[in-house]
């Protein structure tokens, strides 16, 4: 198993992501977000992917991205479904495990 937890800045909705898979291929995702456009996404493209089909194509271009062009309110920095999709990659041994983040820095 794998878990993320993701803070999106701002907007306070943090969000924890569980991916388990047995074969590399097929992946069972749990995601719990205090945004109620993740949670509605969640329950409407349910929980198990290929992660080939999620993780192996161009950006912005997979299940969750094409949900979110049609029914998320216009915010494109959103980090919740990229953190997501690494917790699939790094699940289905296609990315390693390593921390990622966005850092303000002023000068």
């Amino acid at each position: 198993m794998t878990k993320v937890r993701i803070n999106p800045g701002v907007c306070g909705f943090k969000t924890t992501v569980t991916a388990e898979s047995e074969d590399q291929m097929e992946v069972k995702v749990k995601v719990s977000s205090g945004c109620g456009s993740v949670k509605k996404m969640m329950e409407e493209l349910g929980d198990t992917y290929d992660a080939f089909d999620v993780c192996l194509t161009k950006p912005g271009i997979n299940t969750f991205y094409e949900y979110a062009s049609e029914h998320f309110p216009g915010h494109a920095a959103c980090p919740i479904i990229s953190g997501i999709v690494k917790c699939i990659e790094a699940e289905c041994r296609l990315a390693l495990k390593a921390d990622a983040s966005i850092e303000f820095v002023e000068e």
